[in-house]
């Protein structure tokens, strides 16, 4: 299946790549008349909402192209932090740019509560077929900015790791918690094996079935 991944984040595009061409799918950036496309997003009425809305006007924007038939992937994301319920959530990039990584931390010192977890919502269609999966990734919001990998948020959410990646040592600051790093820190081979959008791409492939033929 040709899929045409909504997108102008290159690393998200990488992380599709990885789970769902080992199934015989091809994943690339949807890209019409040279440019990505804008879209109308609900932010809102949250992920869900935004992830239906950018895949109804993928649809549309193919139809007449040379992409028409093409199976289109939108994914919409955000980090929910638990002082917060459903904040910054589809904000999250709005959110970022307006206070930065240090008036998040900031906020969740004078909250006292550090839970966190990034969220993703993905959709894929061919325009009669339609399947969604949600990915969740929990985990704490460090007290500083540590490390320069990845995007977003990723240079301040500690996650949750699985005992294969649990680490015995880590040059860490006196409150955050122990044997722990920021995404930032871990960088891509990690991330992308246990992020949010890593686990809603698995459930896509899970959906999917076997191999494309």
């Amino acid at each position: 299946m040709r899929i045409l991944f909504a997108t102008g984040n290159q690393n998200k595009i990488t992380e599709a790549r990885q789970v769902l061409e080992p199934l015989g799918h091809s994943v690339e950036g949807l890209v019409i008349d040279g440019q990505r496309p804008d879209f109308d997003e609900p932010k809102d009425l949250g992920l869900a909402a935004v992830a239906e809305a950018k895949i109804t006007q993928a649809l549309s924007f193919i139809q007449d192209t040379e992409y028409e038939g093409s199976a289109i992937l939108v994914e919409d994301s955000g980090i929910f932090l638990d002082a917060f319920p459903e904040w910054p959530g589809a904000e999250s990039a709005d959110v970022e740019h307006q206070i930065g990584l240090a008036g998040i931390i900031e906020r969740v010192n004078q909250a006292g509560d550090r839970g966190a977890e990034y969220r993703a919502v993905a959709i894929l269609s061919d325009g009669d077929q339609h399947w969604q999966s949600d990915g969740v990734c929990r985990g704490t919001i460090a007290t500083q900015i540590r490390g320069s990998h990845g995007f977003g948020y990723d240079p301040i959410f500690i996650p949750e790791l699985p005992g294969e990646y649990s680490e015995d040592s880590h040059d860490e600051s006196d409150h955050d918690p122990p044997n722990s790093r920021t995404f930032g820190e871990l960088g891509a081979e990690v991330k992308n094996q246990i992020s949010h959008r890593t686990r809603a791409m698995k459930g896509l492939s899970s959906l999917l079935g076997g191999p494309s033929r």
